[in-house]
């Protein structure tokens, strides 16, 4: 049996002459938060379609918590916390009929648990869903994926339509699932909300997986831009040629310079005068991806 929370192997998936996902080889580990990353388009939401058996794949193998989802069926799902960018149901019912309904469905979920999340977010239970905004809406659908305290969390776009202070209240629900040994894939555009959160990233592009990598490691490889302020000029020569430095200048008595990697050669040439100021800006994780991207020569340019 499959150890991992989700594992795919050479999967594929084609929409006639249209590949959606072109052999994609995926690992999340249990107790994980993995950010799966990619433009529209590069395979995203494929992916969390096939996990979930809302369609089924072209070649290749699944496995989810262990099992099939083709296989799983009801069992597996009461497992899953899933939730989707634009989550609609239907507007008829308040939300508390709503989430009492589906709570009942999944074998059973506290009010109580359902009132505290909807507590945390600010959402009013006994409105008719069809009177919600967009926003509200997508309250609805954070508490229904996370009441049930479910073993693996599947979130596409989960952040869409709420307001920075829900984000905020979002993630620490994440980390929360995190803490509780639980497994959180998140598909997300918003990559201040993966970097905050995730363990590992996974970048795809034309419905390919193409790198893995730790945030950790992705910041300590990042190019920073750095800012020395010194007591008095110092000559640019004197850091220009240092491992990891690029585009050094110097204007007065201010160094400015772009650093690549570890910073212990600039910092001793630095001691060597008097320093009054220094600032290193860590790029952050949309840099990152998109430098990735540009690496590749392919910005923009990935699989409908």
């Amino acid at each position: 049996m499959d150890e991992s929370a989700i594992s795919t192997e050479a999967l594929v998936k084609t929409y006639g002459r249209n590949r959606g996902l072109t052999g994609l080889d995926l690992r999340v580990e249990r107790g994980e938060v993995y950010g799966f990353l990619g433009p529209n388009g590069a395979g995203k939401s494929t992916t969390i379609r096939l996990l979930l058996d809302l369609i089924r794949p072209t070649s290749g193998r699944i496995s989810v918590l262990g099992v099939d989802p083709r296989h799983a069926g009801v069992a597996l799902r009461r497992r899953i916390g899933y939730l989707a960018g634009d989550f609609v149901v239907d507007g008829r019912q308040t939300a508390r009929e709503l989430l009492t309904y589906l709570g009942r469905l999944r074998g059973g979920v506290p009010t109580a648990r359902i009132t505290e999340l909807a507590d945390r977010l600010d959402l009013d239970l006994d409105r008719r869903i069809r009177a919600l905004s967009k926003g509200n809406r997508q309250k609805v659908g954070v508490v229904q994926a996370f009441m049930h305290a479910p073993e693996l969390l599947i979130l596409d776009e989960p952040t869409s339509g709420l307001d920075p202070f829900l984000q905020h209240e979002f993630l620490a629900l994440v980390r929360e699932a995190r803490a509780a040994g639980h497994t959180v894939f998140m598909s997300s555009h918003v990559m201040s909300e993966v970097q905050q959160t995730a363990d590992r990233v996974g970048i795809v592009r034309e419905g390919r997986l193409v790198t893995v990598e730790r945030v950790e490691e992705l910041r300590e490889r990042a190019v920073r831009r750095v800012e020395v302020q010194f007591a008095d000029p110092v000559r640019v020569e004197e850091f220009a040629a240092l491992p990891g430095v690029s585009a050094a200048t110097v204007t007065g008595t201010t160094l400015r310079c772009r650093l690549d990697g570890r910073a212990d050669a600039l910092v001793k040439a630095a001691a060597a005068h008097t320093v009054v100021g220094l600032l290193s800006e860590e790029p952050d994780l949309e840099e990152l991806f998109f430098g990735y991207y540009a690496d590749q020569g392919e910005v923009g340019r990935v699989a409908a």
